[in-house]
């Protein structure tokens, strides 16, 4: 099991960022523990304390716990007299670690300093230096650790025995993480020596990861690992301090608040940065902060990791109802038929008019739904929920709430979603968001408690009539779930992999991103044949050159090169329009055979532009 495990946090690095936990030390001494305690002890005497804090970490969403054994090599705990319990200490962290962690969270074995000067600064030689860091790591390997973290090390050469030792011990397979500490200019704090240099001399060892820990606080940490990332081909790692501790009433007090922590979280990860996490002062809100930021940019596949539940008699819910009895289009869709919608942004004020006339005209043309938007491209608009209801009541056609996590914690999006039902609105599309970064309000809080998977559960349990607890709610919804996918994905594997987890969450029709290349559509199509569940097609016209470059380089959306030249010979705004209704009339006649939908933007607000194309779709 082991094995398996560091082989899998070998594949979960190589393919998105991974979050680490935040401080043990300055938990503990929060907690009443003395500074002048062995903290590595605690494992054996206060095991429930030491856990307690992993678990706080584990519920944050951290997705690496740290075990307690820092300063737990044969050198320090000399000091405290307890070198002869060197093994049971280490052997007791990672036990305590793994209990907390269960399958949520992989089990690190944190290594520190010897804590005694090495040659040719102190007696230690470097052999012994090595001897003692094997020692230990040994012990961490032997006890079933998923990977070596050492870290807060301010001596090149007494990192380099630890890395060697680890490495010893470790084997091949084993991922090690080497991490410096550095002061307020990016040296390696003691020495001085710069970043370009310590970063070159770490890449030549066999660590796997080499960042930063500890030091002076975030900003410091940014600007250091900006410049390793630029002269190592190695993933780099960051945890840095909650910033300067200040001391009040006799105690250190770290004043860097989640949310700043966070906004750095962010620029870590888009800096390229591999493994984000905490040091001194962190707390499990500051890590859950960081797990928001790593779940906008770059959604992970749990579906509720956030929330740990305690086990227990599962509550058997109501019988879901069937889909055509939730709405029209789940009735259109049971029955096979094809339908139309056309998508309609909420308003920037609180002026809806303009909107509701566009859904008459849409209705008046036999468009079966008016998709709406939550918050597209992170802006700040009507809710899209009550768009939907002023479409339904005075436009006379039915309405589709897309449904985002970036904005409500798992109690606001239960709260919602028996508001959207109890207000007439049945039929949603469930997404996970546009990060705040994308918007003009980039140093928006993001919340992602869940992405679209966890919210696909949300939905399906109160469907059936629980909350997302598994409690009772005293009557059920009848929500028609939809789910987005993207035919074009890069990663179309993990794509893959997270529709079906959508559908198996109860999924019921899914909605596609903007399909240009029909060859990426069938591909696709035969991909998820086995779901055997209604695919909506995106359709989106073209409304210049320049828009055709936006999708290409901005979007991501594959749009083939004879489409991009007719855009290109367009020679006028008018004929750029018309020749973008004509090439999305001719996607929409290919598609019809493939699919049981599709869904039409209007941009720019141009409703008559989705109307011309859905002319296309000839008879129903």
């Amino acid at each position: 099991m082991t094995e398996s495990r560091a082989a899998e946090f070998r594949e979960l690095l190589g393919r998105r960022p991974v979050v680490a936990d935040g401080a043990m030390g300055s938990m503990l001494y929060s907690r009443g523990v003395f500074i002048n305690r062995c903290y590595d002890e605690l494992n054996l005497s206060a095991p429930d304390l030491v856990r307690g804090i992993h678990q706080e970490y584990a519920k944050a969403g951290a997705e690496i716990l740290e075990t307690n054994t820092f300063g737990a090599n044969r050198p320090r705990l000399a000091g405290y007299g307890l070198g002869e319990k060197l093994e049971a200490i280490n052997r007791a962290g990672v036990k305590t670690a793994r209990e907390a962690a269960r399958d949520l969270a992989f089990v690190a074995g944190a290594i520190g300093p010897l804590g005694v000067h090495i040659e040719p600064l102190g007696p230690t030689s470097t052999s012994e230096a090595r001897a003692a860091f094997r020692e230990q790591a040994s012990v961490l390997v032997e006890a079933g650790v998923d990977l070596l973290i050492l870290e807060t090390f301010t001596n090149l050469d007494e990192l380099r025995e630890a890395v060697f030792g680890a490495r010893e011990a470790a084997g091949a397979d084993l991922v090690i993480v080497a991490q410096v500490t550095i002061d307020d200019y990016g040296n390696l704090a003691g020495s001085g020596i710069d970043t370009e240099s310590f970063t070159e001399r770490l890449s030549e060892w066999p660590a796997d990861v080499i960042g930063c820990n500890c030091s002076v606080g975030p900003r410091v940490t940014l600007e250091t690992v900006e410049r390793m990332l630029s002269r190592t081909s190695k993933p780099v790692s960051a945890m840095p301090n909650a910033g300067y501790p200040s001391r009040v009433e006799g105690r250190n007090i770290y004043l860097c608040s989640p949310e700043y922590m966070a906004q750095y979280a962010r620029r870590f990860l888009m800096a390229g940065v591999r493994i984000v996490g905490g040091c001194c002062g962190t707390t499990p809100e500051h890590i859950k902060a960081v797990r928001a930021e790593l779940r906008s940019l770059q959604p992970v596949r749990q579906a509720a990791a956030v929330v740990t539940q305690e086990a227990g008699p599962k509550t058997q819910g109501l019988p879901r109802i069937p889909m055509a009895q939730k709405s029209k289009l789940g009735a259109k869709l049971a029955e096979g038929r094809f339908v139309a919608f056309v998508e309609i942004l909420p308003p920037r004020g609180v002026d809806a008019s303009r909107e509701i006339e566009g859904a008459r005209l849409c209705a008046a043309h036999g468009i079966d739904c008016i998709n709406v938007p939550d918050g597209p491209r992170a802006s700040a608009r009507m809710s899209s929920q009550v768009t939907c209801q002023l479409i339904q009541q005075h436009a006379g056609i039915e309405a589709v709430n897309h449904f985002c996590c970036r904005d409500r914690n798992i109690l606001g999006i239960q709260s919602e979603l028996l508001g959207a039902h109890a207000a007439g609105i049945r039929n949603l599309i469930c997404v996970t968001g546009d990060p705040p970064r994308m918007g003009s309000y980039p140093d928006a809080t993001a919340v992602f408690d869940v992405d679209a998977i966890g919210l696909v559960n949300i939905v399906s349990n109160l469907n059936q009539g629980l909350d997302m607890g598994g409690n009772p709610i005293g009557s059920q919804t009848a929500l028609l779930i939809g789910v987005g996918a993207n035919p074009g994905a890069l990663n179309m594997d993990e794509e893959l992999r997270r529709l079906e987890w959508k559908v198996q969450a109860g999924g019921e029709y899914v909605v596609t991103q903007p399909v240009f290349d029909l060859n990426l559509l069938e591909k696709f199509l035969c991909a998820i044949e086995r779901f055997k569940i209604p695919v909506i097609a995106g359709i989106w016209p073209l409304t210049s050159y320049r828009n055709a470059e936006f999708m290409v380089n901005e979007l991501r959306v594959p749009v083939p090169e004879e489409f991009m030249e007719r855009m290109r010979r367009a020679d006028s705004a008018e004929k750029a329009r018309q020749e973008g209704v004509a090439i999305a009339r001719q996607m929409v006649e290919r598609v019809r055979p493939l699919v049981q939908g599709v869904q039409l933007s209007a941009p720019f607000g141009r409703y008559q532009m989705a109307i011309d194309v859905a002319e296309a779709i000839g008879p129903r």
